[in-house]
């Protein structure tokens, strides 16, 4: 065989490795969850315990996973931030209904959902200020997530971070000078994240507030639709049921918030 032809051999055989290499690998995609308790979780548990109930959306799967307190991938169950969201009763948030959405999605192109919650109940966005504990946390727990060990169920996986979603704003309506200072906060935050993990373009999804606790709903509410930066995608939860302490989303109400943040996801792809 010509020296030539050899090379040419030689290289297609490498390429064609290369390719079995790859396409052994399942990616995980791996998503962000923060903001405060309605991202949290409270469906089923404004009355001081959590109900229980978990809607078929909700159910655990193999194919979608939780990084827990300890920083290991673990198959994803309800409530999903049992010991994350600390001092509060947590119940059915958003995160698992957009995890099955996005799973059973075929343009999703994932082997499984990671999903990273780092949701704090009763937060204003002031206290999510680069080099604040909750912003150090949700940036040490984005890092550790990439980093961490693939789990037994997806054993050779490549995890990439797909989007962080973002619930938060209902504490800063309390005060008028919090909503008019809530663009310029959201617009920091989001440049702050993006700088620090290295990621100048990272899908966030923000949701539009239902409820609040203060009179300035509405300014909060306008404050959000203001933020001007790319790649930043808004959701409205407004109209959504909310449970009897009119703050927290009902579980119902939980499941079709996650699907519609399935479906901003997916209409990026």
């Amino acid at each position: 065989m010509a020296p030539a032809r050899v090379l040419v051999v030689f290289l297609l055989m490498v390429a064609a490795g290369e390719g079995a290499a790859s396409q052994s690998q399942q990616k995980v995609a791996v998503f962000l969850l923060a903001g405060q308790s309605n991202m949290g979780g409270r469906g089923g548990a404004t009355s001081g315990t959590w109900d229980g109930v978990v809607p078929p959306e909700c159910a655990p799967s193999p194919r979608i996973l939780r990084l827990s307190p300890d920083l290991s991938w673990e198959e994803a169950r309800e409530p999903l931030h049992a010991g994350i969201d600390n001092g509060n009763v947590v119940g059915v948030g958003p995160g698992m209904p957009f995890a099955h959405a996005v799973s059973s999605s075929r343009h999703a192109h994932a082997a499984a959902v990671g999903l990273v919650p780092c949701a704090q109940g009763g937060t204003p966005i002031s206290a999510w200020s680069r080099g604040s504990p909750l912003y150090q946390r949700l940036l040490w727990r984005a890092r550790a997530a990439l980093a961490a060990h693939c789990p037994e169920a997806i054993p050779n996986c490549s995890l990439s971070l797909a989007a962080l979603l973002w619930y938060q704003g209902e504490a800063d309506t309390m005060a008028r000078r919090d909503a008019d200072l809530y663009t310029a906060r959201m617009e920091a935050f989001v440049r702050d994240i993006r700088n620090d993990l290295n990621m100048p373009n990272l899908l966030v999804i923000q949701v539009g507030l239902a409820t609040g606790q203060g009179p300035f709903i509405d300014l909060v509410r306008d404050a959000q639709k203001r933020v001007n930066l790319p790649n930043v995608k808004y959701v409205d939860a407004k109209g959504l049921p909310v449970a009897t302490d009119y703050l927290h989303l009902t579980t119902p109400a939980q499941v079709t918030l996650g699907n519609m943040l399935a479906n901003s996801y997916l209409a990026t792809l």
